[in-house]
């Protein structure tokens, strides 16, 4: 196990999520070897899955680069000493159409 501080780099879930994934890292580091990443990744996965819904994911590493898109509210990413962990929810916002989705990803162009 890990014994360092989770460090939040970025995120834009409620302190209550943020608090839930990072006690659900903790947890994965204690059952799986920490060099398991795909294990711990899975569980996290699998915790939030059903407690939030599906369509999480994860992604746990030390060294790796992303280019995501996630539903509002879903998204995090920090560290356990060199551990990182990044953590979203994927999937299509049932409030919003394509043409209005494809419409503000133009706008920020």
């Amino acid at each position: 196990m890990l014994e360092g501080k989770a460090v939040v780099r970025e995120t834009d879930m409620s302190e209550a999520m943020q608090s839930h994934v990072m006690e659900l890292a903790y947890k994965a580091l204690d059952l799986h070897e920490v060099s398991d990443f795909q294990s711990i990744a899975h569980y996290i996965k699998q915790k939030f899955d059903e407690a939030y819904g599906p369509a999480w994911h994860c992604v746990v590493g030390k060294d790796f680069g992303s280019c995501i898109t996630h539903l509002c509210g879903s998204f995090i990413f920090f560290h356990v000493e060199m551990m990182e962990f990044l953590i979203f929810k994927d999937g299509k916002d049932f409030n919003e159409s394509k043409e209005e989705a494809i419409g503000v990803l133009q706008k920020a162009n």
